[in-house]
């Protein structure tokens, strides 16, 4: 597990699974539309299956990430090198765990309404245009979570 602080691969002060976290967090939001675009073109057992997959991936980069920062000994440790003002810099942290947070509790929560409603055959169909809704709330909730987490990396390891 070493190997997760060596110095990353994309040229900042960033460990190896920061780098790999802020790929995967910066690409969500062009795989979440992908999977939308599914759903558009009525591909529904693609979207599900995108979606269960890209909600498993982010929980497990979620679990990765966790690890890696209190491993190393958390937040203000990679702070210690940033020129960025660390109560900024904490209040901004602040803001994105709420933000994705609440996004992977919506993303969950719409996958499971989706499923008990496509066994119900009201998906697609009577609860398309709530899921929908759902789905919007998720993804604006993903594109904030995907900014706000690329900004804290530019914080940490470019500032």
């Amino acid at each position: 597990m070493e190997y997760m602080f060596d110095v990353g691969f994309l040229g900042t002060r960033a460990p190896y699974f920061m780098d790999i976290v802020v790929v995967i967090v910066g690409l969500l939001p062009l795989l979440i539309g992908a999977s939308i675009w599914l759903a558009i073109k009525a591909e529904y057992r693609l979207h599900h299956i995108t979606q269960s997959v890209l909600f498993a991936v982010t929980a497990i980069i979620l679990i990765y990430f966790e690890f890696g920062i209190h491993r190393a000994g958390g937040f203000e440790y990679y702070m210690k090198e940033s020129s960025f003002n660390l109560t900024v810099g904490f209040y901004l942290l602040i803001v994105h765990i709420i933000i994705a947070t609440v996004t992977m509790i919506l993303w969950m929560s719409t996958l499971y309404f989706a499923k008990a409603d496509r066994k119900r055959k009201a998906l697609p169909g009577l609860y398309t245009s709530s899921h929908k809704k759902a789905g919007q709330r998720v993804a604006l909730g993903i594109v904030l979570t995907s900014f706000s987490g690329v900004g804290i990396y530019w914080i940490l390891f470019m500032a």
